[in-house]
């Protein structure tokens, strides 16, 4: 499929120079998630249109798989969409996602592409305990035998809605997937006739039903795979959610968590069988855990490996480094880019290592600093020694 993503927005509520989609969500930005969703389902092309903030986000976020379209001035969802015409191959549909809904799953993107198959427009729906403020999804009577719900007809926004269609909770999540050349077609159609005078995008539901295109709707697994992010504090919530899952993944492999709601991966962890993590440890890039390793309360880990058996005591930074099976670090120690540890090392309380390697059953115990230095086995530095240069 094409893939349009929409990541123009000002983000007036977020209270920013920062683009919107440029705002992160565990280290990574929101815009950098939907992209790794993109690129799982291998598409043909992946046009993203941006706007406010000038270039900041083609530069923050370049790569050579990406086409970038901006829109100026923005017109609504419609016109933004408009822009990544010239890019679309009519040979296959077109999915419409959002810069600013970061947590949509692949499955449930998959799920929408499968449901909509080549020639019918499929919206991704929702059905939500407080639609308030959401576009509801109008459906006709289902056909006897077929599916619980009959097919769309139409998107009343809120503010359009009588009281009846208020009270149904299927939502639209704004995410479509459609046939290009129909989409290209209802594009040209579409009217800024309205009081913002924007283009929408849902106005071409109305039109496919017209011309008796089918409309269907697929679901996700999570009410949260939809929600997008308009304020920091949306931002937060997310962030959490998110932390969630990640916590509740490691604990169906096997790790022990001291609490699932304090601690914050924001890259990838790999842990081996029988690890344990205490609370308020943050994980950065990519950390890789051996088997029955313990990282300590308050520890900071960013594109680390940790070899089996080793404890992490409480309050260390360990930044790109090693450290060899069986050691001790810590507390308040700090290993910076470049050191690598051998087996049943101990560094402890304030010291600081950059750039060192150092052999198997050495140790440096405390309120030392070693850089840039090459350690032989079995050598114990004492307390205020330091290397350097």
């Amino acid at each position: 499929m094409n893939v349009v993503i929409l990541a123009a927005g000002m983000g007036k509520r977020m209270r920013s120079d920062l683009p919107k989609v440029l705002h992160t969500l565990a280290g990574k930005p929101m815009l950098g998630h939907v992209l790794d969703t993109c690129r799982s389902l291998s598409p043909l092309r992946i046009v993203v249109i941006y706007g406010h903030g000038g270039d900041q986000v083609p530069v923050s976020l370049a790569a050579d798989d990406l086409i970038w379209a901006r829109q100026e001035p923005q017109l609504g969802t419609g016109h933004a969409v408009m822009q990544a015409i010239p890019h679309l191959d009519d040979q296959v549909p077109t999915l419409v996602l959002y810069g600013d809904v970061p947590l949509t799953r692949a499955t449930t993107l998959t799920r929408l592409l499968e449901a909509a198959g080549a020639d019918r427009l499929g919206l991704l729906t929702v059905d939500l305990p407080d639609p308030t403020g959401y576009g509801r999804i109008v459906r006709g009577e289902s056909i006897a035998g077929a599916s619980a719900r009959g097919p769309i007809l139409r998107i009343v926004e809120h503010k359009d809605a009588d009281d009846a269609t208020r009270r149904i909770r299927e939502s639209n999540t704004g995410i479509l997937v459609a046939p290009t050349p129909a989409l290209k077609s209802w594009l040209a159609a579409l009217s800024n006739d309205n009081a913002q005078q924007e283009y929408y995008l849902t106005d071409i539901v109305a039109m496919a039903v017209a011309q008796g295109v089918d409309v269907v709707g697929a679901q996700p697994d999570a009410v949260w795979e939809t929600l997008g992010v308009n304020s920091k504090a949306q931002l937060a919530e997310l962030e959490r959610i998110h932390q969630q899952e990640l916590a509740q993944g490691l604990l169906e492999a096997g790790v022990g968590l001291a609490d699932p709601s304090r601690i914050d991966i924001r890259g990838r962890l790999e842990a081996g069988r029988d690890c344990f993590i205490d609370v308020n440890c943050v994980f950065e890039g990519t950390v890789v855990l051996g088997d029955r390793v313990r990282i300590g309360a308050n520890c900071v880990l960013r594109d680390a490996r940790i070899e089996s058996g080793t404890e992490i005591l409480p309050m260390c930074h360990i930044d790109q480094a090693q450290v060899g099976a069986g050691s001790r670090i810590g507390p308040f120690a700090r290993l910076r880019p470049g050191t690598v540890l051998g087996e049943d090392n101990h560094v402890g309380n304030f010291v600081e290592m950059k750039n060192t390697k150092m052999a198997a059953h050495s140790k440096a115990n405390h309120l030392a600093y070693v850089g840039d230095a090459v350690v032989g086995a079995r050598v114990n530095i004492g307390a205020g020694t330091i290397t350097c240069n």
